[in-house]
């Protein structure tokens, strides 16, 4: 049983061990009070003292000789970690009316993906796949349906009736997807597009409650609480500090910058550190990158690449998304890379399930086999499992910004009704179409500044 007031849990030992490994550290010593903590009960005080006292000294390991990965968290270093030769041309001028477009584009195509993989986030292979064979829908082409699944299916695979069913709302409900990306339009707006990571934490504290955060998040939050300043906030205890949640973060800094890669991954890499490290930072720039090419570039493929040429090339979320693009090239089908994803990443595995590399991969995925079609790249993004309502926003806004809303089929964005709820102070209810137009002036306000 979990208890609320635990800081941390038993699997979260097993997290911050493979963390530690995969970064490159030697556990030696600290093997055997891993060992003890992972068949402790953390629910006593003793037991979560002891654990956080074991990451104390974990951070201070040092990264082991030959480890062939060069990670640096800090901006300057991942600047000076680049590959030249794939870093996106200088931004491209949109007119006034075709900008509008893609924005809009772009929050309905966030929507729209998130709202795809709600339902049916936390479900693994045999759940999901199960439940879309047996109703006669596979491969998925559309959002999961109450109506359309038979009652003897939805009773085996623990369907919940009120969940968010594509043909169960009226708008988009609120998701942590969707408030990191209403919160950066609401930082940018409140402090420009000069803002600090110290501005962020602000923001945090006092317009989203802590219990809206998760992982990662919640463990910068109570961090920032205690007066730990970013970017030490990312660091003090943080086993999630390479997982999902700045990925998340990453799409707004993409709107505020349209067609200006380099700049998106910077203003991004602002609202990551406070909460993020090494491939954690990284997944958020390169997203932020991606999602600011969509509205200039001719394909996602060029979007992926737009993005990996901001993050660290000798990164080793760079090196999956490179032998991603490599079996697209060598004409892998689309079921085998999910499956080679599958063999990388252990989905039963809470470390494997959220980080950044892994769902990292099945955007990419998407985005190449999805071949410029926006409902085939949203599914393709939920249907491998993983973190499927953030992988299906990601690139349901990439791909909303590289179409534009005039081109998004309606039977995707129609059950939006233009509605996004949240959690955001001062942005409970609102409409996208008001959204576009804040975002519309925070353009105006980033491109003054040069």
């Amino acid at each position: 049983m979990k208890h609320a007031w635990l800081v941390f849990h038993r699997g979260d030992v097993e997290t911050e061990r493979l963390q530690c490994e995969q970064e490159g550290k030697e556990i030696g010593e600290l093997a055997g009070e891993f060992d003890r903590l992972s068949a402790a009960d953390l629910a006593d005080p003793r037991e979560q003292a002891a654990f956080g006292e074991l990451m104390d000294r974990a951070a201070e390991l040092p990264v082991r000789a030959r480890f062939p990965y060069v990670e640096p968290s800090d901006l300057q270093g991942i600047l000076a970690e680049r590959r030249a030769a794939v870093m996106a041309t200088a931004p491209s001028r949109l007119a006034a009316a075709e900008l509008e477009d893609r924005v809009y584009g772009a929050w309905l195509g966030r929507c729209a993906g998130c709202l795809l993989g709600k339902p049916v986030e936390g479900w693994r292979r045999p759940a999901m796949w199960g439940l879309l064979k047996e109703s006669g829908r596979w491969p998925l082409s559309d959002y999961f349906r109450w109506s359309a699944t038979p009652a003897e299916v939805r009773e085996r695979h623990g369907m919940r009736e009120h969940a968010a069913w594509g043909d169960r709302v009226d708008s988009m409900p609120e998701d942590d997807d969707t408030n990191y990306t209403t919160v950066g339009l609401a930082l940018m707006r409140r402090c420009g597009p000069a803002f600090t990571p110290e501005d962020v934490a602000d923001f945090w504290l006092g317009n989203l409650p802590i219990l809206h955060t998760c992982t990662a998040e919640r463990v910068a939050y109570r961090n920032l609480v205690n007066e730990v300043p970013p970017p030490a906030s990312a660091t003090v205890r943080n086993p999630y500090r390479e997982w999902i949640g700045a990925q998340i973060r990453a799409d707004f800094f993409g709107y505020a910058a349209p067609g200006d890669p380099a700049k998106a991954a910077a203003l991004a890499w602002r609202d990551a550190c406070i909460s993020h490290v090494k491939n954690g930072i990284y997944g958020e720039m390169w997203a932020a990158a991606m999602v600011s090419a969509a509205f200039t570039a001719t394909s996602p493929r060029a979007c992926i690449e737009a993005g990996l040429g901001e993050i660290p090339a000798r990164s080793r979320l760079a090196e999956a998304l490179r032998e991603t693009l490599g079996w697209f090239d060598s004409g892998v089908a689309y079921d085998e890379a999910v499956e080679r994803l599958h063999r990388a990443w252990d989905e039963t595995r809470g470390h494997d399930w959220c980080h950044t590399i892994s769902n990292a991969v099945v955007v990419a995925i998407a985005l190449l086999w999805g071949e410029g079609d926006f409902g085939a790249t949203v599914c393709r993004a939920v249907q491998p499992c993983f973190d499927t309502d953030c992988n299906g926003a990601t690139a349901g806004s990439v791909m909303g910004a590289l179409l534009g809303r005039a081109t998004l089929p309606t039977a995707w964005t129609g059950v939006l009704n233009d509605t996004l709820h949240t959690g955001v102070a001062g942005y409970h209810t609102v409409r996208l179409a008001d959204m576009t137009r804040h975002t519309l002036a925070v353009i105006e306000r980033v491109a003054a500044l040069g």
